[in-house]
């Protein structure tokens, strides 16, 4: 049986893609920060689907947290498979009010947390000659957002960073992606006024938000044998925006 590790998957997009995983014959494990709850009942939507699956409250920014994460998926399920990077926060503001510390905290979970998690996944994925490696940016890694500099500069690093990785280990078996969802209706999303999502909804050409499913979707296919030829590739799942 295959592991995927899903990274900041207790919930929004890395839950459902932990779950349609799942669906596909995985083992799970997913990594959270702050809340067991939704992280628990991931992992029992995982089980509905006869896989094995696990939970680690972990830090992604801290090398000893993804070290001591991995070693306890690797002795209770295997090595990883597949690792789908999809822990980030979004700390927004105009950038001559930004501190350096909003700056720097978004910098060292969405960027180098994905660093310290390929990483420690590589070694074992070179082994194997066989690795997915699935990174989540966002399309403002692509087209930048006023008030979200540091967030688009960490989602462009991400871009950069998939790139020169697949350059790094396509001979060894292993491809690495990524995924830059556009608006993706989620809880977050639902909290922000009406007229900045009509705002939004003008910019998108398919006329509706992207649900967590679309970009679950494409992470499944990235994470299967349909994919084997592709590496180093940015695939926008965005309507259109």
């Amino acid at each position: 049986m295959s592991v995927a590790l899903i990274t900041g998957g207790s919930r929004g997009i890395g839950s459902v893609i932990a779950e349609q995983l799942a669906k596909d014959g995985f083992d799970i494990a997913i990594c959270y920060s702050g809340n067991e709850d939704a992280a628990q009942k991931t992992i029992e939507a995982c089980k509905k689907h006869g896989v094995q699956a696990m939970y680690i409250k972990a830090d992604v920014s801290k090398a000893d947290d993804v070290t001591a994460m991995f070693t306890q998926v690797k002795e209770l399920l295997g090595p990883v498979d597949v690792l789908v990077n999809n822990a980030g926060i979004t700390k927004d503001g105009l950038l001559l009010r930004m501190s350096e510390e909003d700056f720097d905290k978004v910098i060292d979970i969405n960027l180098k947390g994905t660093f310290f998690c390929t990483k420690a996944a590589i070694k074992d994925m070179m082994k194997a000659r066989h690795g997915r490696i699935i990174n989540i940016t966002s399309i403002v890694g692509v087209k930048g957002n006023a008030g979200q500099a540091n967030y688009s500069a960490s989602k462009a690093g991400i871009i950069g960073f998939t790139k020169s990785v697949a350059r790094e280990y396509g001979a060894k078996g292993v491809t690495v992606n990524a995924i830059a969802p556009g608006f993706i209706q989620t809880a977050m999303t639902d909290e922000l006024p009406e007229e900045v999502k009509k705002s939004y909804l003008s910019q998108i050409p398919l006329a509706r938000f992207g649900q967590a499913e679309d970009v679950a979707n494409a992470a499944v296919f990235l994470a299967s044998e349909k994919a084997s030829y592709i590496t180093g590739q940015v695939i926008e799942v965005t309507g259109g925006m």
